[in-house]
Formats: C-alpha cells, structure tokens, sequence
C-alpha cells in the first residue's frame, strides 16, 4: 500500500541522488576535467548510469550544476561579507579574491564547460550584478573611479586568472596582483581611461579554463 508519506520519501531520495552526482562530478571534473566521462561520474557516485540520466539528460545540464554548486558555497557567502564590507575597494577585492580562489580550484571543470558550452550568461551575471553594485556603492562613495565599469571586473578577473599559469599549484601569489589591481581602482591620482568595449553577447568560453 502506499502511503501518504511515500512521495516525499521518493522526492527526498531523489533530491539526495541529485545532490551525490553533482558533488561527485565536481570530484571527477577536478582529477579528469574534460576527459571525464558521465559513465565516470556515476561510478563515483555510485549510482547507475540511467539515475544519472534521469537526473541530467546532457552533460552541460551536469557542468551548469556543478558551477552553480561551486559559485553557491565558493563565491555567494563572499559576496554576501562583501555587502557588509563598508570599504569599498577591500568588499570589491572580497569578491575578486572568491573569484580566483574558485577558478583555481576549478580550472578542470571550467575547461570541461568550455568544451561543452555549459558555461551561460546566467552564470556570469551571478558574478557581475553583485559587482555592480559595490561599483556603484563605491563610486558614490568617492572611493573608486568614476570611468569603472561593472564589466571592467569581469575582464580583470580573467587577466587575473592568467596568473594562476606561472604559480605553482595551491599558491596564493596571485594576492599580490589581486592587491595591484585595486590600488588602480583608486580615483586618486588616476589618468583617465580610454572608452570602454562592451562585452560581446557570447564570451569566448575558452577563456574560462586555465
């Protein structure tokens, strides 16, 4: 008989088997990046190739899962500390310091989504609409030039990211040049910027892996 409990074990238990796959993707992503396979996923999480399928019909939906599980426990509590950060340059550094500290650890799954598009403009605006906003913050605050604009960050991040290369791995030399950037931030002294490109409707996704 079934009873009244019984779908919201079922939807329970699914939730789980989501959850599991997701966190052993990230795990499989991270040793094999783009050579991982979904039947290498599954092994690791246990489960059979049909429950992956169920839950994640194509690879990209399994990538774009694993990114947004990333950006939720690597970035967001970041960018929620650097709303609360009253000064303006060290809560944008906040925000850029998460950024790489996250690309680091995922460069694999970063060249895994470059590979198979899984890397969207949703994505990304998770990361740039928070960093309009401290822009702005500290625009009208007098404490970062007046030419920045939001879409400034996103390409310092990525010329940031380029560090990672001549680093050794688990390094944090790259604080350095996080520390660089935003002394140039400063209005003080600044020599004005030439006009800023906007950014294509589609980035590169090549550019995401290291």
């Amino acid at each position: 008989m079934v009873t009244s409990g019984t779908p919201r074990r079922v939807r329970a238990d699914a939730v789980r088997n989501a959850e599991r796959l997701v966190t052993a993707a990230r795990e499989t992503f991270a040793a094999h990046g783009v050579e991982a396979s979904l039947e290498d996923v599954a092994r690791h999480a246990g489960v059979g190739i049909a429950t992956l399928y169920r839950h994640f019909p194509k690879k990209e939906d399994l990538i774009q899962a694993v990114l947004h599980q990333a950006f939720t426990q690597e970035i967001g509590p970041e960018i929620e500390r650097a709303m609360r950060e009253p000064d303006a340059r060290r809560a944008i550094g906040i925000v850029v310091e998460a950024a790489l500290r996250s690309i680091s650890r995922e460069r694999n799954t970063l060249a895994a989504a470059s590979h198979s598009g899984a890397l969207t403009a949703e994505i990304i605006a998770r990361f740039v609409d928070p960093i309009a906003t401290l822009v702005a913050r500290g625009q009208q605050a007098g404490a970062i030039r007046a030419d920045l604009v939001p879409e400034d960050l996103l390409r310092i991040v990525l010329m940031l990211s380029g560090v990672l290369w001549t680093l050794p791995p688990g390094s944090e030399g790259w604080r350095r040049y996080v520390a660089l950037t935003l002394d140039a931030l400063n209005p003080v002294g600044a020599s004005p910027l030439p006009p800023a490109e906007p950014l294509p409707g589609d980035l590169p996704p090549q550019r995401w892996s290291l």
